[in-house]
């Protein structure tokens, strides 16, 4: 019941070596341009337009495609700084809805002195999706449910059916939606837009393709902002260990918010124990959804609701929920939504992105259970990560090498880049951040959240003066600086904070939200 539940919010949340980037990385980028803007049909305020880039920039007079695009003008003409382009991670986010849709907002300030600028990265949504059957994933095994060796390679003749299907139905973009290719056509864009450096500002794996970016062009950087941060250099073992570590942690917070808070609809309960019976009731597979009861959750489907709200931290909406499934009455909403009656042909499944970004090995079903075990002693409530173990196991048996492999990044040369990160994120843990910022070096500023849930930018004051005044007028904040936490309460609506990054539950992304 997983796969049917989770995969319809897919639609559109040891390093290993890279050669050397070549000499010829600062060459000028190649693409079409200029670009034909007009007012976007789902609204006129914004304007939208396509850019023209090579399929496989290794052979840029090869087969291209159209780069989706969409921007709102800065509201002040005269105080214009230029253009800030924008990712809202994923990977899968579509930067065109993300300013259409005015998903990712910004202050008053931000919009009045940048055009601010969305592309749906090759693959996602509107670039040429990668399209796979939506009845095939829904047939993918459960990754936490796995008993033996014969269910592990059930698993892998799987995913390569699935690769083989969606490789037939994308096309030969499908090797190469790598965000090393989504680089070059970041560059391709900034050059088309006519910005001699580029502003940008990313969250989540939209903080990746910032990270890369400034490895590779570094003295075409004027400020790189990246919000909640990913670390490209994890081996499996350290990738699948932080993210259970950073699920834990969260919902650590979440059992310490109820016993502090009486409106919490769990407060004098001991969650913990709730929160087990649960579990044990999905294993046997006797939860159904509040309000469905014929929709039964299992535990990565539970498991996945509370990392979910985490997001936010939708404390409250969660509480509720689960309170709901306890008692077995009520029909409190999900925090992901259920399944449509009408489930479409296809897919836009971006957990292929991932698949070329990380190669996260596992050889067989003992290792893998010794993952599993591994991850429940770090995560005694949440077992795994509702993001990463999912991932992990749908790229198992990715053919290697793969395009993008994980490296400890190197920064030189760029202006400083101001990175930010909570201190209790459910999918970017915050020590990514402070990897990545060491790995950076000189060149990285760190910017800690004292406080929950996924994006900083916008919780309080403080993160989001910081980087408005980074962007503006590339001001970094003091080394060490830390902003107080937000009440979870005051960010608990999730009709206000769509969740941004990783798909909870499955590979990809979603702003799908149950209403």
């Amino acid at each position: 019941m997983r796969r049917p539940l989770l995969v319809l919010t897919l639609l559109s949340a040891v390093a290993t070596a890279l050669p050397a980037v070549p000499a010829s990385a600062d060459a000028p980028a190649s693409a079409e341009a200029p670009i034909a803007w007009a007012p976007c049909a789902e609204d006129p305020t914004a304007e939208c337009g396509t850019l023209t880039v090579p399929v496989d920039w290794s052979r840029p007079a090869g087969e291209t495609f159209q780069l989706a695009l969409a921007r709102r003008r800065a509201s002040d003409p005269s105080a214009r700084i230029g253009s800030m382009v924008i990712n809202p991670g994923g990977p899968g986010g579509s930067g065109v809805d993300a300013v259409v849709d005015k998903r990712l907002t910004f202050t008053p300030e931000i919009s009045r002195r940048f055009d601010v600028v969305g592309f749906d990265p090759r693959g996602v949504a509107r670039s040429h999706p990668i399209t796979c059957s939506y009845e095939l994933a829904t047939q993918a095994p459960d990754p936490l449910e796995l008993k033996s060796q014969a269910e592990f390679d059930a698993l892998l003749a799987h995913n390569e059916r699935y690769r083989r299907d969606c490789r037939a139905r994308t096309g030969p973009l499908f090797d190469h939606v790598d965000t090393g290719s989504v680089v070059r056509d970041l560059d391709a864009l900034r050059a088309a837009l006519g910005e001699d450096k580029l502003t940008y500002y990313g969250v989540s794996y939209g903080t990746l393709i910032g990270q890369l970016y400034a490895e590779r062009y570094p003295r075409r950087v004027r400020a790189l902002a990246l919000d909640s941060d990913m670390d490209h250099s994890l081996g499996t073992t350290a990738f699948l260990d932080t993210e259970a570590w950073s699920s834990q942690d969260s919902f650590d917070e979440f059992v310490s918010w109820c016993e502090r808070t009486a409106s919490c609809a769990l407060h004098g309960k001991d969650v913990r124990a709730v929160w087990r019976g649960l579990l044990e009731r999905a294993a046997r597979g006797e939860l159904p959804l509040p309000g469905l009861p014929d929709v039964k959750l299992t535990r990565l489907d539970l498991i996945s609701q509370a990392f979910g709200a985490f997001y936010g931290p939708a404390y409250k909406e969660l509480a509720e929920f689960l309170a709901a499934l306890d008692g077995g009455t009520g029909t409190a909403r999900p925090i992901m939504a259920p399944p449509a009656d009408d489930p479409p042909e296809t897919v836009n499944d971006a957990s292929q992105v991932f698949c070329q970004d990380y190669l996260l090995p596992v050889r067989d079903y003992r290792e893998y259970a010794r993952h599993l075990r591994r991850s429940a002693a770090i995560a005694p409530d949440m077992l795994v990560s509702a993001a990463a173990h999912p991932l992990t196991a749908a790229c198992l048996g990715q053919p290697a090498p793969i395009p993008d492999p994980q490296h400890r990044l190197r920064v030189d040369g760029s202006p400083t880049l101001l990175l930010g990160n909570a201190l209790h994120d459910p999918a970017t843990p915050y020590p990514w951040a402070v990897d990545a910022a060491l790995q950076i070096g000189r060149e990285a500023r760190l910017l800690t959240y004292e406080g929950w849930g996924h994006r900083i930018y916008g919780r309080g004051d403080c993160p989001t003066q910081a980087f408005d005044a980074y962007l503006i007028a590339r001001t970094v904040p003091a080394k060490g600086a830390r902003c107080p936490a937000v009440p979870p309460a005051e960010v608990t609506s999730l009709a206000d904070r769509r969740p941004i990054g990783p798909l909870p539950g499955l590979p990809g992304y979603t702003s799908d939200l149950a209403r």
